[in-house]
């Protein structure tokens, strides 16, 4: 019997909004644990999924199988070489994806 068992995940690129005060504390609790931002995001998510027992259950209905992907999740470029978003919606001039956010901005983008 193999001392270590080596588990391989696989891993996904997703582009997500945060507060800015849970970003700023996302990276200090990163920076208190000694790990990336992204190990603090991915097993705070776990945690919270695990222990929620109504999303458990949630899981277990057809309704979750039919739920809608709105998780913006990033593929590898064809060369490998950087990560372009899976759906095909274009991005502006200043390389910012379109939302479907209506409310008016000034010249440099801000609400």
């Amino acid at each position: 019997m193999p001392l270590l068992e080596i588990v391989q995940t696989h891993q996904v690129s997703a582009t997500i909004r945060l507060d800015q005060n849970t970003a700023e504390q996302i990276d200090q609790y990163a920076a208190f644990l000694h790990v990336s931002a992204d190990d603090v995001v991915d097993k705070a998510l776990a945690y919270v999924f695990a222990k929620d027992r109504d999303f458990q259950e949630y899981l277990h209905t057809p309704e979750a199988a039919r739920s809608a992907q709105s998780l913006r999740v990033r593929r590898p470029s064809q060369n490998g070489d950087g990560a372009e978003p899976q759906s095909r919606r274009t991005k502006s001039a200043r390389g910012v994806e379109p939302t479907s956010d209506s409310r008016p901005r000034n010249r440099d983008g801000a609400v």
